[in-house]
């Protein structure tokens, strides 16, 4: 199986290999149906922290404080509370690359309304590669607590560097929705661009660390699981963030521990949640993708985290057949971006 990124020079092949030990997946079931070829299942073993490294608070790349909008229930006062440095007890729900699926962003916010949670975060990519750029962005801009941005946001805004030929023609094609919509708003508050472009690329909230990519480049930096046989990589960023970073931008849900590890969650057909507790040092968690899985697993994905002890990664059925037929019928926007829904590559 092959990741494909949208960065023609950051699409690192994980076709044929044989990952030793230091790469476990935690598989509740031995008849998994949705089984991960690029990490070899292993028995469960305990999480050692490895020494703690310097800590280095990371200076977030805009001055300006995230936006708070219209939230769901609880999500104000959950956000009010982060804010002041008070975040005992609050159940966020961490949402990224939605890449404009509404089909998969409706089914997850209706699973996170089941599961009371006070305040919704998304880590960005709202837009990019899928047909409804325009609704995902408002059903976002409404219901989530806080919004980062995402290179594909970014690519929307401004003249997309370094995307392969189909992710710039989708995301060109993204622009030019978002630009039409904007034009025949009659309120300039509802202008998507502005709502964009004014998002900020991080957020610090006692010692967690919220961003798209990485705490070392926010906006576009990938980690892949792979990246545990990097060791300068990981070393430096894990020195950038004081205990755990939230991320996404892979669309590979799991958590990178300091030894390097990488913990990979199956979750089963049938199945839609397993539960991996927090190590004791730093951690690294990535909460999949609601919009493009590529874990092999199409369901949506995302996390939940409560009480900083531990991760609830969620698999969300949806009708991703409803998804294909809007790519299919969009010129603009390659098969692939369709097919590839069908079976979470």
């Amino acid at each position: 199986a092959r990741v494909d990124s949208d960065r023609t020079h950051q699409a690192p092949r994980r076709g044929v290999w044989a990952p030793p030990p230091q790469v476990r997946s935690l598989d509740p079931s031995p008849a998994n149906p949705y089984p991960q070829p690029s990490y070899r299942p292993l028995s469960p073993v305990s999480v050692t922290a490895s020494p703690a490294v310097e800590k280095v608070k990371t200076p977030s790349p805009r001055s300006r404080a995230p936006i708070v909008l219209l939230f769901a229930a609880g999500g104000r006062d959950a956000f009010r509370r982060s804010a002041s440095g008070d975040d005992t007890g609050v159940k966020r729900a961490i949402i990224s690359d939605i890449h404009g699926n509404l089909e998969a962003l409706r089914a997850v916010l209706e699973d996170i309304d089941r599961q009371q949670v006070d305040a919704i975060y998304c880590l960005g990519d709202v837009v990019g590669y899928g047909p409804n750029p325009c609704e995902c962005v408002k059903l976002v801009r409404q219901r989530a607590s806080l919004v980062l941005l995402g290179n594909h946001d970014q690519g929307a805004l401004f003249d997309p560097d370094g995307f392969n030929v189909g992710a710039e023609r989708a995301i060109r094609w993204t622009r030019a929705q978002l630009e039409q919509h904007d034009r025949i708003a009659r309120n300039p508050n509802d202008h998507l661009t502005d709502f964009l472009g004014e998002l900020p690329r991080a957020r610090t909230e006692g010692d967690l660390l919220f961003v798209h990519g990485s705490a070392r480049r926010p906006l576009d930096e990938y980690v892949f699981p792979e990246d545990i046989y990097n060791p300068l990589k990981m070393e430096h960023i894990f020195e950038l963030f004081k205990r755990y970073c939230f991320q996404g931008h892979t669309h590979i849900p799991g958590i990178f521990t300091t030894d390097p590890e990488f913990v990979s969650p199956m979750i089963p057909k049938g199945v839609e949640e397993q539960r991996l507790e927090l190590p004791e040092g730093k951690a690294m968690v990535n909460v999949g993708s609601v919009g493009q899985p590529r874990d092999g697993d199409s369901r949506a994905c995302y996390a939940i985290l409560e009480d900083e002890t531990a991760v609830r990664f969620r698999r969300i059925e949806y009708p991703f057949d409803v998804t294909c037929r809007k790519i299919y019928d969009i010129p603009d926007l390659d098969n692939f971006l369709g097919d590839r829904l069908t079976q979470g590559r």
